[in-house]
């Protein structure tokens, strides 16, 4: 079985690296019962988009990635139905300009949040989520060049799961000078990442291999051991507990997200 996902189209993010380091275990764990495996990256660098429109056309260059879901991608893919990240891409914290720190820390209510304006991918599900909400939603064709355009004034916050803040923060503080990850808010929508193939009797033995793989993770601790390798120090640094949370709704979550399962879901504020 050749598992193939999508190389980044980005040189300095490495927000994909636990993503397919889970589907590697999940794969060797499955070693005895469904025998050997490739899993490598696509030879050529492509968006979450892009990845999509071949997944679903079947065309081999890609046949497995990890994004965010949403009804629209479950109808048109198949999803493996466990949450990669726990559930933690539902907290959003901000990146920022330096200089403008001051607006969100006098930031009180949602209406005070919305009249600044946020940037996201012209395709992410965020997009539609957040102009359901009220937002005023600046969109850009580029991941990378969503930064950019932070520090260019063309937006006022970048809205980023708490484990990609920071990360992203990291490695671009010396190209970005003067973006910042803001200090006092925290957004709850909820939502999850999940492993997605096509739609087809071999996506099918694709997605159940993998399915049994993340269970058996789930079930010996090795899944939790990943997460909090990857995860917890960049959950640390977010200070979550000390934040003003706000809460807005997510229409396109499909109902058939497993909010049942409590063992595969991270809240990180408890009864906050």
């Amino acid at each position: 079985m050749v598992y193939i996902y999508p190389r980044s189209l980005s040189s300095v993010d490495s927000q994909y690296m636990y993503d397919y380091d889970l589907l590697r275990m999940a794969l060797e764990k499955t070693r005895n019962e469904y025998g050997p495996y490739e899993l490598h990256p696509s030879e050529m660098g492509m968006s979450q988009a892009r990845a999509a429109e071949e997944i679903h056309a079947g065309s081999g260059k890609v046949n497995i990635f990890a994004r965010s879901t949403a009804i629209e991608h479950e109808t048109r893919m198949l999803p493996v139905r466990i949450p990669l990240d726990k559930g933690l891409i539902s907290y959003r914290i901000f990146l920022i300009r330096s200089d403008d720190q001051w607006r969100f820390s006098s930031v009180r209510t949602l209406d005070d949040l919305r009249k600044l304006s946020v940037g996201s991918f012209l395709t992410w599900t965020d997009t539609k989520v957040f102009r359901d909400a009220g937002f005023n939603v600046v969109t850009g064709e580029s991941y990378e060049g969503l930064f950019r355009m932070l520090v260019a004034n063309r937006f006022d916050f970048f809205s980023r799961s708490v484990d990609e803040a920071y990360r992203e923060y990291d490695e671009r503080r010396e190209l970005l000078p003067t973006m910042k990850v803001e200090e006092g808010l925290l957004l709850y929508f909820p939502t999850t990442r999940y492993f997605f193939v096509q739609r087809s009797v071999e996506g099918e033995k694709f997605a159940t291999r993998v399915e049994r793989g993340l269970n058996l993770m789930i079930k010996d601790g090795s899944f939790d051991i990943l997460f909090k390798k990857y995860k917890e120090p960049l959950i640390d640094r977010a200070n979550l507990r000390n934040r003003r949370v706000f809460r807005i709704p997510n229409p396109h979550l499909s109902p058939e997200t497993p909010l049942w399962r409590k063992e595969l879901w991270y809240d990180p504020l408890g009864d906050k």
